[in-house]
């Protein structure tokens, strides 16, 4: 089954039912729990109910400090908030946090900057975004931002006023769809919202007017549930999709019957739809939405499907080469740090078709921001070796105190030099290396790190002390600081999830991967992958993380929908350490460390395709070009 223009398809089936009649609620998941909060209940009156629908049924698990309907809810770092709503007397202007089965613990954290009901929210990157609402007397235009611990701020105006739009969190975009405009006409109007830019952007307009329906996503699209006209009476079986990075809308399947005011929440691999209204009043239907069979578009158009459903990592699916790379070689660049050189290899042949010599103890090949250049970071020798990746020769080498690692803010305004030795973050012109701010932060071994969606903060990890430190990009400042586990450990490389709620951090000594929120700053999980975990690289369609087990001789692909590892790649006698995913996905190159050789592995298979001979101590390799828009550094994290 499959829409026109090869869209996803999404089937429906049964869950559960609910003890009685519900629309007008909010939804959000609770750790891979749907919750479903306040609404209407069959009478038209509001409840202060919290109902968890678990598996062994929908059941009530706590209250709210006072009922209310047409509410927000999102979910950040594992925990569920709520936001406004009304009660039949009055808007609220409170943000509360739901905690299932802990009534007590169900209490108010925020306020909006003023009292709404009528809106929809959508989280990314540890950030709520709410939309639109109603004050009991004016309709609103803004999208507020919030986060825990943090005052609501109003960071954009839509084009219009909205009520009642359908919004949801994709391609590290706010979609936002449909709603009523203040003449209560439904709209078709769908638009997106960059939270790194504040831009607004137009897409493509709902096959209907549509208001009252639910939105959630899946599969790196939007989906809008459902909904009605203008009018009461007429709501919809309609599913469509969003896709937010292109901006195009296609039919995406039916529901059982019509329905409008319904809830929907996002859970890995599928959505969970709870309660709404039909024709005779509200419903007790809970349903769990899902791919159909054989409605995934083939071959993903060069990458284009692939770059949808990939989150953060929209621009870097299969071949999505950028003007300015395309025409580059492929090559591997391999700094090889007990020797003090860099062997360039030719993927198609694997043979090592450049050598030369550069400062003491190469670290890592690092991409700069335009992705124009590649520079050899030269730890002991206090520089940087710059690389014309057209040709693959070394240009004059660049005085730089201590660059271990090196990365860029997403604006491309500064290039972070991490200085390891020094523990410091060395904010630095990203084209003449010139000094700008250095950030001493408070831990041991700074090394690695990656930045949130919105490029408004970065984790590092700090090797040698068992710790995350939180950076403000914009302040330079050090906003916190988490020790894994008991602080024993190892932390290494750091990778955002495709999504945007979770960063990945490798931990040598553990033997696996910290799974750890930004926002608030805090653990939430930890899979063991093997000893030595050290690097980390997401398969060119964001499915999968691959993690490379230095000391285990092995990698370990974890999925990033059901946070599982779902295979492991034995490398007999191997000591996989740093490297890439190849442009076009297919092979995964990693150095290894301790063995003086690289390895080729097909990433369809796991099947080693060769080791290469190269320099003493091969490091920090980098796969390029990379697709992408932009390079946030170390050995190619790309945008």
């Amino acid at each position: 089954m499959r829409a026109s223009g090869g869209a996803l398809v999404l089937r429906s089936e049964p869950l559960a039912v609910l003890g009685s009649p519900l629309q007008d609620a909010a939804g959000a998941a609770a750790g891979a729990v749907p919750v479903v909060a306040g609404g209407l209940t069959a009478a038209d009156a509001s409840t202060d109910a919290v109902i968890a629908i678990a598996r062994s049924g929908p059941r009530v698990v706590g209250r709210l400090p006072g009922a209310r309907h047409d509410a927000a809810a999102v979910a950040l770092g594992g925990r569920v908030y709520l936001f406004g709503g009304g009660n039949g007397v009055a808007q609220i202007d409170e943000i509360v946090r739901v905690a299932p089965g802990h009534p007590s613990s169900t209490t108010v954290v925020g306020r909006l900057p003023a009292p709404s009901s009528d809106s929809a929210a959508a989280a990314l990157a540890g950030t709520a975004y709410v939309v639109g609402g109603y004050t009991g007397r004016a309709w609103l235009d803004t999208i507020v931002a919030w986060r825990p611990g943090r005052p609501a701020r109003v960071v954009a105006h839509l084009p219009t006023a909205l009520r009642y739009a359908a919004v949801s969190a994709a391609g590290g975009r706010v979609v936002i769809a449909g709603g009523s405009v203040p003449t209560g006409a439904a709209s078709r109007a769908v638009y997106t919202f960059d939270p790194a830019t504040g831009r607004i952007a137009k897409a493509e307009a709902l096959p209907a007017a549509t208001t009252h329906a639910a939105a959630a996503s899946l599969a790196g699209l939007a989906f809008v549930i459902g909904g009605r006209g203008s009018s009461a009476g007429t709501a919809s079986d309609r599913i469509v999709s969003v896709d937010a990075v292109s901006g195009r809308v296609r039919g995406a399947g039916r529901l059982p019957r019509a329905l409008s005011d319904l809830t929907a929440v996002s859970l890995p691999g599928r959505i969970v739809v709870a309660g709404g209204r039909s024709g005779t009043g509200a419903v007790t239907d809970v349903l769990a939405l899902s791919v159909a069979a054989g409605s995934r578009p083939a071959g993903a158009a060069a990458g284009r499907a692939e770059g949808a459903a990939a989150g953060v990592y929209a621009h870097t699916g299969r071949s999505m080469l950028s003007a300015v790379t395309r025409r580059m070689p492929a090559r591997i660049y391999v700094p090889n740090s007990l020797a003090n050189t860099v062997d360039v290899i030719d993927p198609q042949t694997f043979r090592i078709v450049r050598h030369f010599a550069v400062g003491a103890l190469p670290q890592h090949v690092t991409p700069a921001w335009d992705m124009k250049t590649l520079y050899v970071l030269d730890d002991a020798g206090n520089s940087l070796t710059p690389i014309d990746p057209r040709t693959s020769r070394p240009g004059k080498p660049i005085p730089v105190t201590d660059p271990y690692n090196m990365y860029f803010t997403p604006d491309g305004r500064y290039a972070i030099v991490v200085a390891e030795r020094n523990a410091r973050l060395d904010f630095r012109d990203p084209h003449t290396f010139r000094l700008r701010h250095s950030l001493a932060v408070p831990c041991r071994g700074v090394d690695h790190m990656d930045f949130s969606a919105d490029g408004r903060y970065l984790l590092a990890s700090c090797e040698f002390s068992g710790e995350m430190v939180e950076v403000d990009v914009r302040r330079q400042r050090v906003v916190g600081t988490l020790a894994l586990g008991d602080g024993s450990g190892k932390p290494q490389d750091v990778k955002l999830s495709p999504d945007g709620t979770i960063f990945y951090v490798a931990d040598a000594r553990a033997g696996g991967v910290w799974e750890v929120s930004g926002a608030p700053l805090r653990t939430l999980g930890f899979l063991p992958t093997g000893r030595g975990a050290h690097g980390l690289y997401p398969s060119r369609d964001a499915r999968f993380l691959y993690v490379s087990n230095r000391d285990a001789g092995s990698v370990s692909v974890v999925d990033f929908a059901s946070r599982r590892v779902v295979a492991t790649w034995r490398i007999s006698g191997g000591s996989p350490d740093m490297g890439g995913v190849s442009a076009d996905g297919s092979v995964l190159w990693l150095s290894g460390r301790y063995d003086g050789e690289i390895y080729a592995i097909a990433t369809r298979t796991g099947r080693l395709l060769r080791r290469i001979r190269v320099g003493a101590g091969p490091h920090g390799v980098s796969v390029w070009p990379q697709p992408g828009r932009f390079s946030l550094g170390h050995t190619g994290i790309t945008r």
